[in-house]
């Protein structure tokens, strides 16, 4: 399964429910990322400053920084 860990402003992973969000496991790698373009603003506005992808145990990239450049 492909999930996203939440992470803040000093890199420290983000308990989803602490932040009021749920963060669904995804099928495949596009659904994942399908899933984030539809959040990253919400989840900016929540705190959430960066995220990483995982497919299982394994770090795909991140993290990725959510502010617009």
């Amino acid at each position: 399964m492909w999930t996203w860990r939440l992470e803040g402003p000093a890199g420290e992973t983000v308990d989803p429910a602490a932040v009021g969000v749920t963060v669904p496991p995804s099928e495949n790698q596009s659904d994942a990322e399908s899933w984030l373009g539809e959040h990253w603003r919400d989840l900016l506005a929540r705190g959430v400053t960066a995220v990483t992808l995982f497919d299982g145990e394994n770090r795909v990239y991140g993290p990725m920084g959510l502010a617009p450049n």
